[in-house]
């Protein structure tokens, strides 16, 4: 048993028995309510025979089966976040065992269209989103994807520190995961976010006073009424004009309440996230720096927003009939909660998108930290400005399993291109998803499959998996050719690693051979760093006319009549061809 499995395990482990010891309390604290309920019930039955014995059965009853209540309540809340503790650890261990079931593939954020997302294995079943992807917020998830697709390489050493900082809060990260588990959200934090922003206060601000007047005279009503100096027609009439008063704001105090019902258990959840962020010290630049985003003044905005919450909450009461009636008729409670919840929005609004944006961006990082944690193996890239684009020592891809993955040393200059040649199934396409998921994960901050890595930070651009259109009506060739011309027009405003694989499939072997060498000279004569992976060994002539372009290839040995791969990166060209050898040997040709 490795490391990290022995650490989960005794997570899990700890988690069960924790669970264990709540279920017996819940039996406890559910026997004791029966028990209090029963109790009461009996103690009502024998006292009806004086009225004052049975309000004060009552007083005591009621209490303390409410105390049992909130008790079971609060256990029941304890046990479901421990559960989940144990199924974040559990997915962890089936993650170990190569295992992905449980987790999202992220398919909804492929794109066709992106510099490289389509090619390298990015979302989809097995991808690399799918592997490292832990996320429990959809916001976290899009920010997330969007982190991986960016193609950003500034800051990148503030990344690395913010992820290395948060792999190690594993206490830290488990508890903000399970907790935003359990959020349930019925509308979207964008929704609320922009509902929030572009809200119309309705409530007239004179409502400030006059709730409280009308309160003041509905209890003078009421001590009059009582002392028989008032008819219960008066009492009737002054309900009467207090609905009334309140009926003329009734179809915006209704939108708002339903609106405050949608939103309230989204506020309640993630003022908890915000609490757990702000009682955080952290040391890195960019994790401060988030913190700071969602603290104004020194004030802790996951209490203003449990205020909210709380606010909302008075909202809910109108379902009530009996309060809809008796507190607005008497006291306007409505237009007093609504006009307190609109001096919120004024005051902090246009705050709230922030602070949901803080909460993602934790939710993401909490992944890339988990990601980091579990492949203690793997390396932070030193960035690196000396002419040296890559240099990795014992690279491998990070989505195979490290017990079969060959490791190769890589190292290519600025302003190189490598020409790689090799049999069918020798490796050159997972070589080319290596070298692109290494410069993805270092531009993300991430460390990287390899012993040692120096980087020089540069974009990443690829063709490797261009698909024809049938919706609009384009060939596959034609599909390629735009593809090319988007990594040309692209290299002309900024610097890329241009990573392509077999390019101009779609066409003739004579006029492929052509084209892909009048391309990879233009790409040559800008300047650009890449790979091209391919099995026409005429390109490799190019190689002869530009001191930039290297040759390298991957072999295939025919031993005993079997194919035999050795998927190790060498230098030259490849003389081993093995389509035909296939062809034989799977009986499609003689």
């Amino acid at each position: 048993m490795n490391s990290l499995e022995e650490f989960y395990n005794k997570r899990v482990q700890k988690y069960n028995e924790a669970i264990e010891a709540l279920n017996k309390k819940l039996f406890t604290f559910s026997t004791l309510r029966l028990l209090i309920f029963l109790g009461t019930i009996a103690g009502i039955y024998f006292a009806s025979v004086n009225a004052k014995y049975v309000i004060g059965v009552l007083c005591v009853g009621i209490p303390l089966f409410l105390i049992m209540v909130t008790k079971y309540t609060n256990l029941k809340l304890q046990k479901a976040k421990i559960e989940e503790l144990r199924n974040i650890n559990t997915v962890e261990l089936q993650v170990l065992k190569r295992d992905f079931s449980k987790l999202p593939n992220g398919k909804e954020f492929t794109d066709d269209i992106h510099f490289f997302s389509q090619d390298i294995d990015l979302f989809g079943e097995g991808s690399f989103y799918q592997i490292s992807n832990r996320t429990k917020l959809a916001e976290g998830s899009l920010l997330l994807a969007d982190t991986y697709k960016e193609n950003s390489i500034n800051d990148i050493k503030e990344k690395q520190a913010a992820i290395a900082e948060i792999a190690e809060k594993v206490d830290w990260r488990q508890e903000f995961s399970a907790m935003a588990a359990l959020t349930k959200t019925e509308t979207s934090t964008h929704t609320i976010a922009h509902w929030l922003k572009n809200y119309n206060a309705f409530v007239p601000k004179v409502m400030k006073f006059i709730p409280l007047v009308f309160s003041i005279i509905s209890v003078a009503v009421f001590v009059a009424y009582f002392l028989d100096y008032l008819p219960e027609s008066v009492l009737i009439l002054w309900l009467v004009l207090g609905m009334l008063i309140v009926g003329v704001f009734t179809k915006k105090v209704t939108n708002l309440g339903q609106n405050a019902t949608k939103m309230k258990s989204t506020f309640d959840q993630y003022n908890q996230l915000l609490a757990m962020i702000e009682t955080t010290d952290f040391t890195s630049d960019l994790l401060k720096q988030q913190k700071a985003n969602i603290l104004s003044n020194g004030e802790s905005n996951s209490k203003v927003l449990k205020k909210f919450a709380s606010l909302l909450s008075n909202l809910d009461r109108n379902n009530n009939l009996l309060y809809l009636i008796f507190a607005n008729g008497f006291f306007l409670r409505s237009l007093t909660d609504c006009l307190a919840v609109e001096k919120w929005i004024e005051e902090h609004g246009k705050s709230v998108e922030t602070w949901f944006n803080t909460i993602a961006f934790f939710d993401a990082y909490n992944s890339l930290g988990n990601f980091a944690f579990n492949h203690p193996n793997f390396t932070y890239p030193t960035i690196a400005n000396d002419g040296v684009v890559l240099k990795s020592k014992n690279a491998g891809h990070p989505l195979l399993d490290p017990k079969k993955s060959i490791l190769n040393d890589i190292t290519i200059e600025g302003g190189q291109f490598f020409i790689i040649t090799g049999a069918n199934m020798a490796g050159k396409s997972t070589f080319l998803r290596t070298v692109s998921l290494q410069i993805m994960m270092a531009n993300v901050g991430l460390p990287v499959c390899a012993e040692s890595v120096s980087y020089s930070p540069i974009k990443l651009i690829t063709s490797m998996r261009t698909t024809d259109s049938l919706t609009d009506d384009e060939s596959y060739f034609f599909s390629e050719l735009k593809r090319l011309r988007y990594i040309v027009d692209e290299i002309q405003t900024d610097r890329y690693f241009i990573v392509l694989d077999e390019i101009l499939k779609g066409t003739n072997s004579t006029d492929k051979a052509l084209g892909s060498r009048k391309f990879v000279e233009r790409l040559v004569k800008s300047n650009s760093t890449g790979i091209i992976a391919t099995h026409d060994l005429s390109l490799c002539e190019v190689a002869d006319e530009y001191d930039a372009v290297k040759n390298h290839y991957f072999d295939a040995e025919i031993i005993d009549n079997e194919l035999h791969f050795d998927y190790t990166f060498k230098n030259g060209i490849c003389q081993n061809m093995n389509a035909s050898f296939l062809l034989k040997k799977m009986g499609i040709i003689e």
